[in-house]
C-alpha cells in the first residue's frame, strides 16, 4: 500500500474528554510528544460547549466513556448528530467498560474506535493516525466533490451567456468560488472586443451558483483587461488546448494587480479554435498549490473558450442571416406626391432568430402601394420565405393588380412552393384618382387612420392569414382627407407576454392621437411609447396622405 502523505501524517488539534485529571495528563503527554495539540474537557457538557464555540473544531475527539453529566456514548451521538461536527472522528477509551458488549455499543452508537485503558502510547497515536488518515482523505474526497459541482454548475452558466461579458462574468465567478479567491476573465468578444470581469471572494464566501445571479452576480466587476496584452500572449502561438502560466501581474496593463497577494498569477489560457484569441483565467498563483487546482483552472479555461465558440459561431451565423434579411428589404422609401412616408425597421435582439417582418412601398399607375407582412416564426426559413413574397408582390403590383388579388396571387404562390409556414399580410393602396385607401388585410394587424379631425380608428376588416387556401374578402375602401396619418406595423411593436392585445391597440391608438403629424415624429414616439422587448422584429410604417392627381 502507498505510504499516507504528509498531510495525514500532520499534527492536529485533538479534544480529549475525561473527568480523571491523571487520565487528561497521560493522554495529553502522549499526544504532545507526537506533536498534536491537545485541548481539554472534564465532562460531556464542556466538550460540547467547545464543540459549539465558533472557534477551529479540532480533527479528532479521545472521549473517555464514564463521565459524571452523561456518557460518553451520550457525547459521541450529539456529536454525529450535530452537521457542523458529524464529521469528527471519536475515539472511546475506557478502564471498565472493556467488555466486548460495551465496545460494540460504543461503535453502533458513532464512535470511530474504542480503545481500553491501560493504553500503549503507540497504539494511542496509531489510532490517532489512522482516524485523521480516514477523515482527512474524506474531506479532500468531500472538497473536491464540492469543487466538482461547483464546476459544473460554472460551466452551465458560460453555455447560457448571452454575450461575451457574461461569459466573463460567469468564468470570473465559477472561477473565484471554485478556488475560493478573486479571480480576473480576459476574453475577445465575437465582434473583436475586450470583454473581462474582475470577481472578488474569500474562501468564506463560497456559495452555490445560479442562473440568476449569473447576470448580475455580487462582488463581480467589469473589467478594462485585454488578453491581447498580456506580457506572454504570442508564447501560445496559434495552437488550440489549454496551458498553464506564471507570471507577474504588474506587467499586464490594465490588471487590477493591487487585489493579487504576491503579485504573481496563474493564468489559464485556453483556445477551442486555431486562430482565435484565447480565453485567459487568472488567479493568485498561491491558491493554485496541487495538481488538482492546475486541473480544475485549466477545465474551467476550456470550457469558457468552448462556450465563447458557441457564441462566436452563432453570432456569425445570425449576423450572416440578419444581413439577408436585410437584403430583402427596401433600401429606401420612395417619393411620391400622394404621401409621406417614414419606416422604422428594428430586428430582434442578437439572441432570437431572425423572423420574417417585411414592409414595401411601391408607386403604381393606380397610386401608392403600401404593404406590411410578417411571415410565421423566427428562422432562416421564414426570412427566405419572406423575400420570396416580397418580391412576389412587387411583381404583382407592377401588373397593376388590386389589393384583394395580390393577396390570392400570393396565397397560389405559397401553395406553388408548398410552404409550410403562414403569414399576415396587409396591402394598402392609395388612389391617385379618389384618394380612397383600398385596404385588403390577410390577417393582420389593423391598420391605423387618423383624420385631420384628430379622431383615430382601426380598419378592422380583414380576411384569413395566408397559408391556409381560405378565400380572401373584398378590399374595403377607406376616405383619407388630406392630411391623414396611416400607421401600419407588425405584432412586434405592441405585443407583449402577460398583456392584452386589445388593450396593447388600444393604448397604440391613444399614443397616436397625441402625436404630431410629421411621419418621422410618428415613427419615434410610437417606438418610445412601445420600446422594443427584443424578442420579435419591428416593421413600422407611417404615411400622412398629401392629396391625390385630379
Amino acid at each position: 500500500m502507498p505510504d499516507p502523505s504528509p498531510s495525514d501524517n500532520s499534527p492536529a488539534s485533538i479534544l480529549i474528554v475525561d473527568d480523571n485529571p491523571t487520565n487528561r495528563y497521560v493522554l495529553r503527554t502522549t499526544l504532545s510528544r507526537a506533536g498534536h495539540t491537545v485541548v481539554e474537557a472534564e465532562d460531556g457538557t464542556q466538550a460540547l460547549t467547545i464543540l459549539k464555540s465558533g472557534e477551529p473544531l479540532p480533527e479528532v475527539a479521545v472521549v473517555d466513556v464514564r463521565l459524571p453529566d452523561m456518557t460518553g456514548f451520550d457525547v459521541c451521538e450529539r456529536i454525529k448528530a450535530d452537521a457542523v461536527t458529524a464529521a469528527l472522528p471519536v475515539i472511546h477509551v475506557s478502564a471498565s467498560a472493556i467488555t466486548a458488549t460495551d465496545r460494540t455499543q460504543g461503535l453502533n452508537r458513532g464512535a470511530d474506535a474504542y480503545l481500553t485503558e491501560p493504553i500503549a502510547p503507540d497504539e494511542l497515536l496509531a489510532t490517532v493516525t489512522a482516524a485523521l488518515r480516514y477523515a482527512r482523505a474524506r474531506r479532500r474526497a468531500e472538497h473536491l466533490a464540492d469543487r466538482l459541482l461547483h464546476l459544473n454548475e460554472a460551466t452551465h452558466l458560460l453555455y447560457s451567456a448571452d454575450n461575451a461579458t457574461e461569459v466573463a462574468r460567469a468564468a470570473a465567478e465559477g472561477a473565484a468560488i471554485v478556488l475560493g479567491t478573486t479571480a480576473v476573465a480576459a476574453l475577445i468578444s465575437p465582434h473583436g472586443e475586450p470583454a473581462s470581469a474582475v470577481r472578488t471572494t474569500t474562501r468564506a464566501e463560497e456559495a452555490s451558483l445560479s442562473v440568476e445571479a449569473a447576470a448580475v452576480p455580487p462582488g463581480v466587476e467589469g473589467g478594462e483587461v485585454d488578453v491581447r496584452e498580456l506580457p506572454s500572449y504570442h508564447e501560445f502561438g496559434e495552437r488550440t488546448g489549454t496551458r498553464l502560466l506564471l507570471i507577474e501581474a504588474r506587467p499586464w496593463p490594465g490588471f487590477p494587480a493591487h487585489l493579487i497577494p504576491g503579485g504573481m498569477l496563474a493564468v489559464g489560457i485556453a483556445r477551442a479554435k486555431p486562430g482565435r484569441p484565447p480565453v485567459c483565467l487568472a488567479v493568485p498563483a498561491e491558491v493554485v498549490a496541487t495538481p488538482d487546482d492546475e486541473q480544475l483552472l485549466t477545465q474551467l479555461a476550456q470550457a469558457c473558450a468552448l462556450a465563447l465558440e458557441a457564441l462566436r459561431s452563432y453570432t456569425e451565423e445570425h449576423d450572416l442571416a440578419l444581413t439577408l434579411q436585410r437584403s430583402f428589404l427596401p433600401d429606401t422609401l420612395p417619393r411620391s406626391p400622394l404621401a409621406e412616408l417614414a419606416v422604422r425597421y428594428l430586428p430582434a435582439s442578437e439572441h432570437t432568430e431572425i423572423g420574417g417582418d417585411f414592409y414595401e412601398a411601391l408607386p403604381t399607375r393606380g397610386g401608392l402601394l403600401l404593404a406590411v407582412g410578417d411571415v410565421a416564426g423566427h428562422s432562416l426559413d421564414a426570412a427566405m420565405l419572406m423575400g420570396q413574397v416580397r418580391h412576389a408582390l412587387r411583381a404583382y403590383a407592377i401588373e397593376e393588380h388590386s389589393p384583394r388579388a395580390i393577396l390570392d396571387r400570393i396565397e397560389n404562390l405559397l401553395a406553388a412552393v408548398e410552404a409550410q409556414l403562414t403569414l399576415t399580410l396587409c396591402v394598402v393602396l392609395v388612389d391617385s384618382e379618389t384618394g380612397l385607401l383600398h385596404v385588403a388585410n390577410a390577417g393582420h394587424l389593423p391598420p391605423l387612420l387618423r383624420t385631420p379631425d384628430g379622431s383615430v380608428r382601426f380598419v378592422d376588416e380583414h380576411g384569413p392569414l395566408l397559408g391556409l387556401r381560405l378565400p380572401q374578402p373584398s378590399a374595403v375602401q377607406v376616405a383619407a382627407p388630406p392630411g391623414s396619418v396611416l400607421v401600419m406595423t407588425t405584432d412586434g411593436l405592441i405585443e407583449r407576454r402577460h398583456e392584452d392585445l386589445g388593450d396593447s391597440l388600444t393604448r397604440l391608438s391613444a399614443v397616436l392621437g397625441m402625436l404630431p403629424t410629421d411621419v418621422e415624429k410618428v415613427c419615434d414616439g410610437l417606438l418610445a411609447a412601445f420600446p422594443p422587448d427584443g424578442e420579435d422584429d419591428v416593421a413600422l410604417m407611417a404615411a400622412r396622405v398629401t392629396g391625390f392627381s385630379e
